[in-house]
């Protein structure tokens, strides 16, 4: 620091003093290299497409990627203080899209992933070969019994994964009359094994899913009809009596990562891909044994028509 002192001046110096000791995120200038801060939310799709992001960044753009495991709700709250700038994969979250990007405005959109997400109940293919009525939700009281488990007594279970993901299935529940009781797993992971279970083993199981998600490939899994979706039927949670929305899921952006953050920036509003694409590197991740960065690897190395257009030029 010495040294350049003497090169650049006390006054140079010190306002590059205060920008190195700042830790404002990504890029003091536009288009100049820096850092992004990306947080890794708790489903595999979410880390298959930062992975593609974080390649994309580090080795067209020549960017530093930081990444760190988050809640969502913990995110949004750091937009503010400038340790996040990019989420990845948003699905809805109207409440806090209010809070941070119409009021406190310190967010915003980066636009739709290209991803089609659907949220639901799902039972294992060869229950509804058995029970062919099934997976119409007015019939679920009739199966109650099937879904008991030590945990929900003389109740049926809906299995639902981490208590932070978007979930309406509480309300459902009791808005709808059914003898059932939401159990939450955890997890997606638990979600994952909980279906490969059912289906090898032919074990009853009701369950919270959504997609775009790898396993499909794999396990055979069919959607319970709920009750049609309509605009605004979901708009008091605790009134909840409809299926979920479809999601066009979305990229969300620190505002001072969109107006400082350059190139970098304009790569993550550019991204967009499809169910299949995000399956693949997940699959990869989970089936292959592959890091997410080998993953995101070879699909960058195989997609480069997909990708290419995404490049600032």
């Amino acid at each position: 620091m010495l040294r350049t002192k003497k090169l650049v001046g006390p006054l140079v110096a010190a306002l590059l003093l205060a920008a190195a000791c700042s830790g404002e995120g990504p890029a003091a200038t536009a288009g100049s290299k820096g850092t992004v801060n990306i947080d890794i939310h708790g489903w595999v799709g979410y880390e298959a497409q930062a992975a593609v992001l974080a390649y994309l960044l580090e080795h067209e753009l020549g960017y530093t990627v930081h990444k760190r495991t988050m809640k969502e709700s913990d995110s949004w709250d750091d937009f503010e203080s400038g340790k996040v700038d990019v989420i990845v994969e948003s699905w809805g979250h109207n409440d806090l899209k209010k809070k941070y990007i119409e009021q406190k405005k310190v967010a915003l959109s980066a636009g739709l992933t290209g991803n089609k997400g659907v949220i639901g109940w799902y039972v294992p293919e060869w229950m509804v070969k058995k029970y062919p009525d099934i997976t119409d939700y007015r019939n679920l009281n009739k199966y109650a019994r099937l879904f008991r488990t030590d945990k929900t007594g003389n109740l049926g279970q809906v299995l639902d994964g981490d208590p932070t993901f978007v979930t309406n299935d509480e309300a459902l529940v009791k808005n709808l009359g059914l003898n059932y009781k939401v159990v939450y797993s955890g997890s997606e992971t638990a979600l994952i094994k909980a279906a490969e279970f059912a289906t090898k083993n032919r074990t009853a199981l009701l369950m919270y899913f959504y997609e775009p998600q790898w396993v499909f490939t794999k396990v055979k899994l069919v959607k319970v009809a709920l009750p049609p979706y309509a605009v605004g039927c979901d708009d008091d949670p605790k009134k909840v009596a409809c299926d979920y929305p479809p999601y066009l899921l979305d990229k969300i952006v620190s505002r001072r990562f969109a107006e400082t953050g350059g190139k970098a920036y304009e790569l993550v509003r550019n991204f967009s891909w499809t169910n299949d694409d995000q399956n693949a590197v997940a699959s990869d991740m989970i089936n292959e044994k592959m890091t997410a960065e080998q993953a995101a690897q070879q699909w960058v190395q195989e997609n480069k028509i997909v990708w290419k257009d995404w490049i600032p030029r």
